[in-house]
């Protein structure tokens, strides 16, 4: 069976996931990858077939997107010719994790596309949901991937399509400590804002991953250094707590480890906001800004205990097996496997 497997690059959590989706694919037949976007900081070691310029939103330095830059980064005639390049039609399986080149061409050329991805978790219409409405945030959420069926991820698990989050093997096999450290990762703030507000807590070291420095560089009690999976890992296995955005991936991690988190919302970002509903519902400790403002808050949070208990098995096999055994009619396009439910 010939499968595409299509990643969005915006962030670093739909490339972490990937990690463990590809080699549950890989069981069911040739896998082929393609990669959209360029926000993305790490890598993977499989061959990425398909690699293009797609839509991304280009992170900003004071609490939210770039608007501007995203604006400019945009290529709509490239959008295009990318969207008719893809062979959709030449595959018998296609899954997307919320990347629009793919999810259009199947749309356009109406190929059955598969979507694997938290956003699609997002929109189920019992998730708890921000107090300010975004109508604007909603739509493009619900129109920038669209795919003709959904299996979902989010911080809880809702029904049978909406799963737990998939938790990184580096991560489940590794032993969590408590090093004394809090681990930092806010690309939306820049280096210079976040010095600022964190060198007011002094009792406190920080370990901050930077989208927007190369180098590594320290501050009275805060050490910044650029994104690297290995050494974010590293930190976030020994860290008191975690302080991060409203993302996916970095918080699911955090509550699987057992420890502390605290979450700021990208400003104008629906998904995030979305997040930070779900996870403030939960009992993790959300905040609306990160500035002088919000230290006590912070400061709080760092001198308290609370930590939320989940429960994240490893669910990764199961969730591939559920998405091939409801999508293949035909049994004899299953490999000859004794897997969960499947016996060919």
């Amino acid at each position: 069976m010939k499968i595409l497997y299509a990643i969005q690059g915006t962030g670093n959590g739909h490339l972490a996931r990937a990690y463990d989706v590809i080699p549950e694919l890989q069981k069911y037949g040739t896998v082929d990858l393609l990669l959209s976007g360029n926000q993305c900081d790490i890598s993977l070691p499989w061959e990425i077939k398909y690699r293009f310029h797609g839509l991304s939103f280009m992170f900003g330095k004071t609490g939210g997107l770039d608007i501007l830059k995203t604006f400019l980064n945009i290529r709509p005639l490239r959008f295009i010719n990318e969207i008719f390049s893809v062979p959709v039609a030449d595959y018998d399986l296609i899954v997307n994790d919320f990347e629009p080149i793919v999810a259009w061409a199947c749309k356009l050329k109406q190929v059955s596309c598969i979507s694997l991805s938290h956003q699609s978790a997002v929109l189920h219409p019992h998730m708890p949901l921000p107090d300010k409405k975004d109508w604007l945030g909603k739509f493009i959420l619900q129109h920038y991937a669209p795919t003709n069926e959904q299996y979902g991820f989010h911080f809880n698990k809702m029904g049978d399509s909406i799963h737990t989050p998939i938790i990184r093997k580096d991560i489940r096999k590794a032993t969590s400590s408590q090093q004394g450290h809090y681990t930092v990762y806010l690309p939306a703030y820049s280096d210079e804002s976040i010095i600022e507000v964190l060198t007011q807590i002094k009792d406190v070291t920080w370990e901050v991953f930077s989208k927007h420095n190369t180098k590594g560089k320290e501050v009275d009690n805060v050490r910044i250094q650029p994104v690297n999976k290995e050494m974010f890992t590293t930190s976030l296995l020994g860290a008191e707590g975690v302080l991060c955005n409203a993302g996916f991936e970095t918080p699911a991690e955090t509550l699987y480890l057992g420890k502390k988190l605290c979450v700021i919302p990208m400003i104008g970002q629906y998904e995030q906001q979305c997040n930070a509903a779900m996870l403030k519902h939960m009992g993790v400790q959300v905040l609306s800004r990160f500035d002088g403002s919000a230290l006590d808050e912070i400061k709080t949070w760092t001198m308290s205990n609370n930590r939320v208990t989940v429960n994240y098995p490893n669910n990764v096999e199961q969730v591939v097996e559920e998405l091939i055994y409801n999508r293949m009619t035909n049994v004899e396009q299953l490999p000859a496997l004794s897997i969960g439910r499947l016996y060919f």
